[in-house]
């Protein structure tokens, strides 16, 4: 009788003998999807669909939160930055790079109110109001110190007041309200701000641009199975050939997925290394 229990139990809980597979965990920073929960819901059916496999989104608001869950193994994939991906890369593998207007690359911009006429380049923040995203950003943070360096500018000591806005999009907020005079964003998501939402983005205007950097990863943690990574990339390059997958990249402003290579990061990793974590 056990045994015939065990059986109908085993028929029951797997269906046509499919095994019950654990769900696959993945953390997303806020970026600009903290309101577009349809859009995840949409993207985790689809995703589940070329898996097999159930999916959970894990969202966070900061890089470092995100980070810890791949170092603690409590999640098996996440959309990080660049900065922790070269701070963690002899624990975190890449998975992916989207693909931004063609290319894996996007760049940091440095943002200010559209009426002020008194930022014009770097060197005019001396004495102002300044906003940073995250700790953890590359745009947000790293580059701006690094570029703030390179010009003789110390950024402990250049600004009035500076402050974290802990997601680009409030950075973009902070000056188009007057909260900051100048920010750092990630310029793909003020781009793609500009599209959903051209009245904040117009009280703002671009002072500078960065050079390109490999864009913000998909990553795993290195002790993920590997018939799960290659699912996972599977799933992922298979968006821009799949009708269902190219209107979710149209909602995210990407044309799809690319292997990459680690070479990619090799501007953020350098600097990095002369900034290191605030």
């Amino acid at each position: 009788m056990l045994l015939l229990a065990l059986m109908l139990y085993s028929t029951l809980a797997c269906p046509e003998g499919r095994e019950v597979r654990e769900p696959l965990r993945i953390a997303l920073t806020p970026v600009f999807l903290d309101d577009r929960v349809d859009f995840l819901e949409h993207w985790r059916a689809y995703l589940e669909k070329h898996l097999r496999q159930p999916v959970r989104f894990i969202q966070r608001k900061t890089y470092r939160e995100v980070t810890w869950l791949l170092l603690r193994n409590e999640v098996g994939a996440a959309w990080i930055c660049g900065f922790p991906y070269v701070v963690n890369d002899k624990r975190l593998s890449l998975l992916a790079v989207p693909l931004y207007h063609g290319k894996p690359f996007y760049r940091s911009y440095l943002i200010t109110a559209r009426d002020n006429a008194s930022v014009n380049s770097w060197r005019d923040l001396e004495g102002k109001v300044f906003a940073f995203s995250d700790p953890d950003s590359n745009s947000g943070y790293l580059y701006p110190v690094y570029h703030l360096r390179r010009l003789g500018l110390d950024p402990a000591t250049l600004f009035r007041k500076s402050f974290f806005a802990w997601a680009h999009r409030n950075v973009v907020e902070a000056v188009a309200e007057g909260l900051a005079d100048a920010g750092a964003v990630d310029g793909y998501v003020w781009e793609s701000l500009r599209k959903q939402n051209p009245e904040l983005t117009g009280r703002t205007r671009v002072v500078s641009r960065s050079p390109e950097f490999g864009f913000p990863p998909f990553v795993v943690r290195r002790n993920l199975p590997d018939q799960e990574i290659e699912h996972l990339r599977s799933a992922l390059f298979s968006m821009q050939h799949d009708p269902v997958g190219r209107s979710l990249l149209d909602k995210l402003d990407l044309d799809g997925f690319t292997r990459g290579n680690d070479a990619l990061y090799g501007g953020i990793r350098q600097m990095a290394e002369e900034v290191g974590s605030p």
